[in-house]
């Protein structure tokens, strides 16, 4: 019996996932498609007019810029721009942003190619979808 409380001990805690492999994924466009309140009421998102822009580079520094989306690949946006700057602390993948007017962190729950999943210190959780661009073929 003990034999199997340890099995089970190392499937639970051995497949818990490393917050560093987030960090490929991060890079990118991205479309909110839900965010869940702290009290568990839940809104759906159908249709964005903004998307947003995720730049890290080697130095885990980086960028998050509001987009409006055009057609073929053009994007609309202004000069604004929240720096970011990216932390592994305490088995958490952090994300800390700053702009001249807050500064603020999100915790990444989950990120592969075509998800991200962050919270808040609010307890406010934010589904993200990876942004497909509206191509349109013009030729015909």
């Amino acid at each position: 019996m003990k034999s199997y409380l340890w099995l089970l001990c190392f499937l639970v805690l051995g497949c818990s996932e490393n917050p560093e492999t987030y960090i490929e994924y991060i890079d990118g466009y991205w479309e909110i498609e839900e965010v869940i309140l702290p009290n568990g009421s839940k809104k759906e998102y159908r249709f964005n007019e903004t998307i947003d822009y995720i730049s890290i580079n080697d130095s885990l520094k980086g960028f998050r810029k509001k987009l409006k989306p055009g057609i073929n690949d053009t994007y609309f946006t202004s000069d604004d721009a929240e720096e970011l700057h990216i932390k592994i602390e305490n088995d958490s993948f952090n994300i800390y942003y700053s702009t001249p007017y807050a500064k603020w962190k999100e915790t990444v729950l989950k990120a592969n190619t075509e998800n991200l999943k962050v919270i808040n210190h609010r307890e406010v959780v934010y589904l993200y979808k990876r942004y497909s661009p509206i191509k349109l073929d013009l030729e015909n």
